[in-house]
């Protein structure tokens, strides 16, 4: 098996045609055909069912797709990668960032690349830090920002902050108190939390408390967009931080109250693949994020306290 046979079944894997896939690539629909038939036969399976509209991918053709599509990304950038050694920073890089990240710094990073970095062609992705972490793990994302990694050998993560978790809602649900709330009391509040799993390991990576407020939950959603609504309309409260709601804070539409009895902290990391060692523009990007996520600590924008960054 080599690239040029696995370029061609990604092209069929996507199209799901042949006809398709050939003009594409731009190569006859026979040959196209003889080298599936012949990447069948070394593999010993059967990689897509033929039907009288189209290619079907069989189980076989889908794992075989995202092993694909790790390689073939990976060859395409270390191809560009090496062609601009000791030359301009260039290439693709793509960063996925949970939302309280691209709050902070997104359109901070989005202005420094077209200044500094031209040749480089960022795309950014914003998700809940659970999606982010899926992105990764999928090589759809080069770079990520995610709270509460899980401890996993694919993954190559570096503590960037730690951050002070509070409870946000309207003061009629929460109290329009300043002073903190001690933690028994807050699962006495109807809880909005994001779903369980790894999207739930963002708002708390101890397992036993995060169990008690997943108990507790009234609604749980994996939606900003939902939570923040649900929040200004008074059905309930999150465990969050204040960058989370600012600007509803800032117009008084919510209110926010420190956490005791225990303090609640979470950990932001800056993750990527063990696989995929970084090109000279991942280096890069990732070098920018870390600078901008200093200058918004020590600014004050973005409540936190850094690990060693």
């Amino acid at each position: 098996m080599d690239s040029r046979q696995l370029r061609y079944f990604a092209a069929i894997f996507e199209h799901r045609n042949l006809s398709n896939a050939a003009e594409t690539l731009r190569i006859a629909a026979s040959a196209l055909s003889h080298h599936l038939s012949n990447l069948e036969t070394e593999l010993g399976v059967i990689l897509f069912d033929r039907k009288p509209r189209g290619m079907e991918p069989t189980a076989a053709g889908h794992r075989l797709y995202e092993h694909a599509k790790v390689i073939l990304k990976s060859m395409s950038a270390a191809e560009a990668d090496l062609r601009q050694a000791g030359g301009k920073i260039a290439g693709a890089v793509s960063v996925g960032m949970a939302y309280s990240a691209v709050k902070a710094i997104g359109v901070d990073l989005a202005r420094r690349v077209l200044s500094d970095y031209p040749n480089v062609d960022l795309a950014l992705t914003e998700s809940l830090s659970g999606a982010t972490l899926m992105s990764l793990m999928a090589s759809d994302v080069d770079i990520a920002m995610v709270y509460n990694p899980p401890v996993d050998p694919q993954l190559r993560t570096r503590p960037v902050l730690d951050e002070q978790l509070v409870l946000v809602g309207r003061p009629e649900i929460i109290g329009g108190s300043p002073d903190p709330i001690p933690f028994n009391e807050v699962l006495e509040l109807p809880m909005i939390l994001l779903r369980q799993g790894v999207s739930a390991r963002a708002i708390l990576d101890d397992m036993n408390l995060l169990k008690k407020i997943e108990s507790r939950a009234k609604l749980q959603m994996n939606s900003v967009q939902a939570i923040a609504g649900s929040l200004e309309a008074g059905l309930g409260c999150v465990i969050g931080n204040k960058l989370f709601m600012a600007d509803q804070i800032a117009r008084g539409d919510v209110h926010v109250r420190p956490i005791t009895d225990p303090e609640l902290t979470r950990t932001l990391y800056i993750c990527e693949l063990t696989s995929r060692p970084p090109t000279y523009a991942m280096e890069a990007i990732r070098n920018l994020i870390l600078d901008l996520t200093r200058a918004a600590v020590r600014s004050g924008k973005w409540e936190g306290t850094l690990i060693d960054v």
